[in-house]
């Protein structure tokens, strides 16, 4: 069981925004498995991604990868939290259970994220109990936007300062909310330092009870890795000369696990060792290449305390995570 801010995830085992976890059915399937903790909701703007033929997968002929083209779900957020929306029917119909939604969002204008955190928090406030199943977490990360480069790409910059300024601002009015933030793969741990320096500037003291609190609760570690090439004939099922049709995508998967693990290792380090205390209670799930119990072992003992899978939903569907479940199972039983 782990606590991030106001909500519970037990057993620390979930799936990560992808394309499994889009529509009512999909959504419903990873609520009822008793061996998902949490339920994230593939990534969602306010009025749809307009999605085509262009946005798909493949899956890797020689290992437990995949590439895709997506870009964010092309339902709206009315779809998942409106009034006969799929996270509401869902909560109402188990009042009962403590399982919560971890809601992926995106928006590249501050108004608009505005819009998006303003209707999340109505939908929290819609029945008691319901604040502590709702989170958010902002994907700053997706690579398959053309001519749009992801905030998270440049810490410092002011792309990613303008999303986080509006999360911080609806923190500060009501701190029971959960908020994280999906990042991309780094490669350099240069980057990692400027994100957790970035984050480290909207700490506060909190004068009743002279504690450091920051509105970042948890950081989800890695997205794919953008920019992958990957041919036809390495793939099951493509035609025409690439695994997708753009040619490039977004590499996952047993692929990228080595690089999720430094990720995942490097980011729980710096948060460990900093002299705020805020960021030392930051959690980091684990996320790249979860295929197999040794690999979300793996992910434990670099530091991440939930840990997320896509790519082995998306093989073997909602029994991905019972395959999974054994090895949370034995390293709660170590720690």
């Amino acid at each position: 069981m782990v606590t991030i801010n106001s909500i519970t995830i037990s057993p620390p085992l979930i799936n990560t925004a992808c394309a499994w976890a889009s529509d009512e059915p999909q959504l419903t399937a990873l609520f009822d498995c008793p061996y998902t903790g949490a339920v994230t909701t593939r990534t969602v703007t306010l009025g749809g991604f307009n999605e085509d033929a262009s946005h798909t997968v493949a899956f890797f002929k020689d290992s437990l990868s995949s590439i895709n083209s997506y870009g964010y779900s092309p339902h709206p957020l009315f779809s998942y939290i409106g009034p006969g929306g799929w996270i509401r029917s869902i909560l109402k119909r188990s009042p009962d259970a403590s399982k919560p939604f971890i809601i992926s969002i995106t928006e590249s204008h501050a108004t608009d994220l505005r819009l998006m955190l303003n209707a999340i928090q109505g939908l929290r406030a819609a029945q008691q109990g319901w604040a502590s199943r709702i989170a958010i977490e902002l994907n700053t990360s997706c690579p398959n936007i053309p001519a749009r480069s992801p905030a998270s790409y440049d810490p410092t910059g002011p792309a990613l300062a303008a999303l986080l300024d509006v999360l911080a601002e609806f923190f500060w009015k009501d701190t029971s909310l959960t908020i994280g933030v999906k990042l991309p793969p780094y490669v350099a741990g240069a980057q990692i330092a400027d994100v957790v320096q970035t984050i480290a500037t909207y700490s506060r003291v909190d004068p009743f009870s002279d504690t450091s609190v920051n509105p970042i609760a948890f950081l989800t570690c890695t997205n794919t890795l953008g920019n992958s090439l990957v041919f036809a004939d390495q793939v099951e099922g493509a035609t025409g000369e690439f695994a997708v049709p753009p040619g490039v995508g977004g590499l996952a998967g047993e692929a990228i696990h080595a690089l999720s693990l430094g990720n995942v290792y490097a980011f729980s380090k710096l948060l460990a060792a900093s002299e705020d205390s805020a960021l030392r209670q930051i959690v980091v799930i684990g996320a790249g290449g979860i295929t197999s119990a040794e690999a979300v072992a793996r992910m434990h003992r670099a530091g991440a305390k939930v840990v997320g899978s896509a790519t082995l939903l998306g093989k073997l569907g909602v029994a991905a995570f019972e395959r999974l479940s054994k090895s949370v199972d034995s390293v709660l039983k170590d720690t």
